[in-house]
């Protein structure tokens, strides 16, 4: 079937042309499964120059971070093997771990909500994959090898000496980076002064750290040296995801094919209303700019990044022609199919609304999780003994100081109120930042005043200037009395 048959067929009810003819196939496969290879021209335009940006912003935040304290402590660190986790300066510990499984929540329903709205523009703008790929390798490739057309000649002609050196140059380039890249990734989970002292001290001094290291710096090349952009079309779930989450009203990448068809080559000084033509000038410049190998003129599709090189490709030929640009915009398929522009309707509102709700209820779980934590438990197999007329029971203490300044805290029962405390050393508990410590105490109660044989109490530890930082219930036990 050719092209002008499918522009028939559309009759101006939608975008798919016959959609068994490219939704069960991908961009980057050929029809025997074998890999085709996607040589994407460089991209240019506005669209580009605010990705570039905002991805020179998150490159220096990844490689910014690991170096930067509040308080002493890590702004992110994700220790898994010691347990110990910064985030923001904050230290988290297995006890926050609710903290942490609620955030993962709040922030899968964030993202929910965000591509019912917008789409995939966090593949597009935000993702690493996308990030490291298209502003970092990509980039390092265009400079070796040059554009789309030069890269497609390169790979056709045999292994001579330009191909060879070009070649190894760009693997050498994507090694470095890789193990560049990977370093920086360890210094999330032990921290930059560990990676340097690791590579300081060699190999042979850390054998597990450095046989670790290879490995993930050889996946890391693996992904952006031949995988690349299978990473979103064949494995991430959130392109997945994406296709149960968007409907008509999701703001995505969309080619205007009311405006489009018939689509059809420019001839100069043609009225192409008049004999029937569209704004599409069949150029295919949107096609070999796309990094996913679609033609987003097909519709929507599984592979589509929102990345906007298509966007700033069908502009720069409008502008050539002579007509409007955004013929490929951000759009709805609403906007797309009735012809009237998308407004911030109370729908975008009411998801901004609960967005920004959902921040705030995950800022607020973080910050007020509390400064410490206090268990008094008896110690196995301990029981009660009386001396002077008064019932005395054993706990053991433990302090968890979550805060980044020293404590100091005494022990003081709240409930009930005629009880004293007896310390194994100072009444006056020193409690490190970021430290457990670890006592015993004995606590009494006169015996005429004990009225059950085990008995609830609560007991609090207070700071320096008075406030109640935690506490913790527990039960007292005495001798059994008979109750009349």
């Amino acid at each position: 079937m050719s092209k002008i048959e499918e522009t028939e067929l559309r009759g101006g009810q939608g975008q798919v042309l016959d959609p068994e003819t490219y939704r069960d196939s991908i961009g980057t496969m050929e029809q025997s499964g074998k890999r085709k290879w996607v040589f994407p021209k460089k991209p240019k335009g506005r669209y580009t120059n605010y990705r570039n940006i905002v991805a020179y912003i998150l490159l220096t935040f990844y490689f910014a971070v690991p170096f930067i304290t509040i308080n002493e402590n890590p702004f992110l660190q994700f220790d898994l093997i010691n347990r110990q986790f910064y985030i923001i300066g904050l230290p988290f510990y297995p006890q926050d771990f609710y903290l942490l499984t609620l955030g993962a929540i709040v922030s899968l329903i964030c993202i929910i909500i965000f591509t019912i709205a917008f789409g995939r523009i966090f593949c597009g703008w935000i993702c690493p994959q996308t990030i490291f790929l298209e502003n970092v390798f990509r980039k390092i490739e265009y400079a070796i090898e040059g554009d789309r057309n030069r890269q497609m000649k390169l790979d056709r002609q045999e292994w001579n000496t330009e191909k060879i050196w070009k070649r190894g140059l760009k693997w050498t380039v994507y090694v470095i980076l890789s193990l560049i890249f990977t370093h920086f990734m360890f210094m999330y989970v032990v921290g930059y002064k560990e990676v340097i002292r690791i590579v300081s001290e060699g190999p042979f001094a850390h054998p597990t750290n450095f046989i670790a290291m290879i490995l993930l710096s050889a996946a890391f090349y693996f992904v952006f040296a031949w995988f690349r952009e299978q990473v979103c079309t064949l494995v991430c779930p959130y392109g997945r995801l994406q296709g149960v989450l968007i409907d008509k009203e999701t703001i995505n990448v969309f080619y205007d094919f009311n405006r489009g068809e018939n689509r059809s080559k420019w001839r100069k000084g043609e009225d192409r209303k008049a004999a029937g033509k569209g704004d599409c000038i069949d150029c295919y410049q949107c096609v070999v700019v796309c990094p996913t190998g679609i033609d987003i003129r097909d519709g929507q599709q599984l592979e589509c990044v929102n990345c906007t090189a298509c966007i700033d490709a069908c502009d720069e030929v409008m502008d050539k022609v002579g007509l409007p640009r955004g013929l490929v915009r951000y759009a709805t398929e609403t906007e797309i199919e009735t012809r009237k522009p998308t407004r911030f309707t109370t729908r975008m509102a009411s998801f901004l609304v609960i967005l920004i709700g959902l921040q705030f209820l995950l800022g607020f779980m973080l910050y007020n999780r509390g400064e410490m934590e206090v268990k008094f438990i008896k110690p196995a197999g301990s029981t009660f003994f009386v001396r002077d007329s008064k019932i005395t029971n054993t706990y053991n203490y433990t302090f968890l100081n979550k805060s980044n300044k020293k404590k100091t805290v005494t022990i003081k029962i709240i409930e009930p109120k005629n009880g004293d405390i007896t310390y194994s050393a100072s009444s006056k508990i020193i409690v490190q930042r970021d430290q457990i410590t670890k006592g015993s105490i004995n606590i009494s109660f006169p015996e005429n005043e004990m009225e059950l044989s085990k008995q609830n109490i609560s007991i609090g530890v207070y700071g320096e200037d008075g406030s109640l930082l935690d506490s913790y219930q527990t039960y007292f036990e005495g001798p059994f009395k008979l109750q009349f």
